[in-house]
């Protein structure tokens, strides 16, 4: 007995995987069916042949694009020259995908690998590289964690907000962006086969040069004071001689005095 597209149906509610089993058994003729859209209902699942077409699709572009992380419409279409960019809208009113910032998704199944958060930092808004409050967090040095990851970058200031969090970039200019290093994925949050499982963290040295040069309040004791860095770190495990290879690379004279205030906080 031949396998129709209605007992098909029957067989298999809709979703990604039934999709494809549909079209390995059934040989559809699709610009036919282009021409004579045909909708087929099996007790509450609804649907048009063009969905079925729009869900293989989803599968394909999903075992190419996964091990990116996070993707722009651009790199879509290196794989995909074809690709039309509006399967991006229906794919994300399903839930398939997530919308990072303008032209920028991911995968919903990113959302439960908590390094992620700091992996799509330095993807969605390039280049740039983890400083500032967060890199302090990270490292230890101020005890509150951070609700917004904010980082350093060579473009214009910027924020973005999505399910991963919020995120927050400082401008610098390009001879400033320096000081940073790439740290891998853990082995549990790594994406299998991914070409880019690293993030790009400040050098403690440099968030802190970077936190005193871009918030100038930072400018007498009272205020450094209220960072609350942790006493053990600033005296045990800061690299002074960084610190002021950093500083002098910097050659800024307003820096220079805040951290003048800063080591005679802690006495180094």
């Amino acid at each position: 007995m031949t396998r129709t597209l209605d007992n098909v149906l029957y067989l298999y509610p809709l979703t990604p995987q039934s999709a494809l089993v549909m079209t390995q058994m059934v040989e559809l003729n699709f610009p036919l069916l282009i021409e004579n859209l045909v909708y087929i209902s099996k007790k509450h699942y609804f649907c048009s042949v063009l969905e079925i077409y729009s869900m293989v699709s989803y599968i394909e572009f999903k075992e190419k694009l996964l091990p990116e992380g996070c993707f722009s419409i651009h790199q879509a279409r290196l794989y995909f020259p074809t690709f039309d960019r509006n399967n991006l809208t229906r794919w994300t009113k399903k839930g398939l995908l997530f919308r990072l910032r303008q032209e920028w998704y991911a995968f919903p199944e990113l959302l439960q690998r908590p390094d992620f958060a700091r992996y799509i930092a330095g993807r969605i808004y390039r280049p740039s590289y983890i400083s500032l409050h967060t890199a302090l967090s990270i490292y230890g040095l101020i005890p509150e964690a951070v609700s917004s990851i904010t980082s350093v970058s060579t473009l214009k200031t910027a924020r973005f907000e999505n399910a991963f969090g919020q995120y927050t970039y400082q401008n610098v200019k390009p001879e400033l962006f320096f000081g940073y290093k790439p740290v891998m994925l853990t082995v549990n949050t790594a994406i299998i086969n991914a070409p880019k499982q690293a993030w790009m963290l400040a050098h403690p040295e440099k968030a802190l040069l970077d936190l005193l040069y871009l918030y100038p309040f930072y400018n007498s004791e009272e205020e450094i004071e209220q960072l609350r860095l942790d006493d053990d770190y600033m005296t045990g495990e800061l690299n002074l001689g960084r610190l002021s290879e950093y500083q002098q690379k910097i050659g800024n004279k307003a820096l220079d005095a805040r951290v003048k205030i800063l080591l005679k906080i802690y006495d180094l």
